[in-house]
């Protein structure tokens, strides 16, 4: 079997209908100046860093044919899916829902929610749209990998310590072998992010595994 030269050892690589690749909220409220977080007094730069590794392992894994899946945090129109205690969070100028320079805050459809133009998916990737943090609550992701027999996540995406680790914990409990790309994950605040990374591969990987970008594109291409 393949492995990933990973940390805190290698992460097994199983067949390639069986290892999806997760992009997760990449989009532009948060990754862009007068976005959703620079409006909260975010660099989003820190964010926008990462941009290129993403692009890079999209578009290894989708010439190998890997499942790709993106994830959008976003809100009905409505906001009946955003609790009070989501919406209220926070003493910040801009909620949810609010009017910013692109749109709604994180609502389905407006300009601001669109995953940013590098990373756009293709029409054959899955899109899922979550009105949490982590991706499987109150979506269908869990029943789209076990209906497609996914077992192994490579996950990437902002913010590290919140969509992502939720996402990553989320996926543990399920059974799911998680390894997070360091290099393809980011954070406003990049202590927060060398911390989350510490605790998902502590104590001989109790959430899963760390590896960097061009370790995993040089396991899957060898494995061609």
């Amino acid at each position: 079997m393949t492995a990933i030269a990973a940390k805190p050892y290698d992460y097994p690589l199983p067949s390639q209908t069986k290892v999806a690749l997760v992009i997760i909220d990449m989009q532009r409220d948060f990754l862009e100046l007068g976005g959703f977080g620079d409006a909260l007094g975010n660099d989003v730069t820190q964010l926008q860093s990462i941009v290129p590794t993403v692009k890079k392992l999209l578009e290894t894994l989708r010439s190998l044919n890997f499942p790709i899946i993106h994830t959008i945090e976003a809100h009905a129109p409505d906001l009946s899916d955003c609790p009070p205690s989501k919406l209220n969070r926070g003493e910040g100028g801009l909620k949810i829902g609010d009017r910013g320079a692109m749109g709604r805050i994180l609502i389905v459809g407006e300009e601001g929610n669109n995953i940013i133009p590098e990373l756009t998916p293709l029409d054959n990737e899955i899109v899922i749209v979550k009105p949490g943090k982590g991706a499987f609550c109150r979506t269908k992701l869990e029943e789209i990998l076990q209906k497609e027999q996914i077992t192994h996540l490579l996950i990437t995406g902002v913010t590290t310590e919140v969509c992502v680790q939720t996402t990553m914990r989320e996926a543990n409990d399920r059974g799911y072998e998680c390894l997070l790309i360091e290099d393809a994950t980011a954070s406003y605040f990049p202590e927060f992010k060398a911390s989350t990374i510490e605790m998902l591969r502590a104590q001989g990987g109790i959430i899963g595994w760390t590896a960097d970008a061009d370790a995993v594109i040089s396991a899957v291409t060898q494995k061609e």
